[in-house]
């Protein structure tokens, strides 16, 4: 099994291949158009991949833990939603970049943070778990904390988010979840190509993201730069709301789930929001920059928890907080 062994070199040197993507998508834009209808394939491969690491009985074990979904779906659409509007307020004043940042911080937990927690060895059952319930939230929360922070009122096509919720996350969890449980012992040897296509398909995101806006950021390089720092800050803030509970959770594969679930946010949602309420296009291009500083630094921050997950916690695939 070396050759296959080998294909975790993706996984390996994710951080400078994501430069590499972020900067072809920026001076090969028409890639990352072209990429960009494939946003919900490439996403729901990513998950399907990731929910192949794990079976249903770790789901299960999952599901048994409301008060750690309660402690999630509180840090991402509290405190991790008001600072988003606070530093974009604060930064931006009330015009178009202001309302983005409000959007980013309202919005639920980005699809492929599983995939971080994969890669720093934490409890993938657990950030998938947490994913999905907030994600299945956001057109009641997203739209109920944007009014109370802007006083704008958001049209939220509901059930295109929920079609989004369906395609991305739960079909290919259910679909991963009940291969890797029929075929454990077939699956878990070519785990390294799990990884490898959702590597790929993280990085393939990259270029979606970038290659759309890649114009428009050329072109105002002062106020994208400006944006950058902000997203940084939040992004900063989401890692330090993850490490604060540390107190609460006493298995260091749940920290690193939460970890990921409260920094990373859902990019994909905010163009539609944008879209479907009439507002500005430039409204959804902070969740653009913050979506490209998020996978900028998740894995560099995924290597460095891995680096120092204890000896009980690596295997990350097969206890989900047993």
């Amino acid at each position: 099994m070396r050759g296959v062994e080998r294909l975790r070199a993706v996984e390996n040197n994710l951080l400078p291949l994501v430069l590499v993507a972020a900067v072809t998508g920026l001076l090969v834009p028409d890639v990352g158009v072209a990429l960009s209808g494939l946003v919900t394939p490439l996403l729901a491969l990513l998950m399907l991949a990731v929910a192949m690491t794990f079976d249903l009985a770790t789901l299960r074990r999952v599901l048994r833990r409301p008060g750690v979904q309660a402690l999630a779906t509180g840090l991402v659409y509290g405190p991790m939603s008001l600072a988003g509007y606070a530093l974009g307020r604060l930064a931006f004043g009330t015009g178009s970049f202001g309302l983005g940042f409000a959007l980013v911080g309202t919005l639920p937990t980005d699809v492929s943070s599983p995939l971080l927690v994969y890669i720093a060895r934490g409890n993938v059952a657990l950030a998938t778990v947490l994913n999905a319930v907030n994600t299945a939230l956001a057109p009641i929360l997203v739209p109920a904390l944007f009014l109370l922070y802007t006083g704008v009122e958001l049209d939220v096509p509901v059930g295109a988010l929920m079609g989004q919720l369906a395609a991305t996350v739960v079909i290919p969890t259910v679909a991963g979840v009940a291969i890797r449980t029929r075929w454990a012992s077939r699956v878990e040897p070519v785990e390294p190509a799990l990884s490898a296509t959702a590597s790929s398909a993280y990085l393939l995101l990259v270029l979606a993201v970038v290659g759309p806006s890649a114009e428009e950021i050329l072109a105002r390089p002062g106020m994208i730069a400006a944006a950058g720092g902000v997203a940084l800050a939040l992004n900063v803030f989401g890692y330090l709301l993850g490490w604060a509970t540390t107190p609460l959770l006493s298995r260091t594969a749940d920290r690193t789930a939460m970890l990921f679930t409260t920094s990373k946010k859902e990019f994909s949602i905010a163009a539609v929001v944008v879209f479907a309420s009439g507002l500005p296009e430039e409204v959804a291009l902070p969740s653009v920059v913050f979506a490209v500083v998020q996978m900028i630094t998740s894995p560099l921050v995924a290597k460095a928890v891995a680096r120092r997950a204890p000896a009980c916690d690596l295997d990350h695939r097969a206890r989900g907080g047993r």
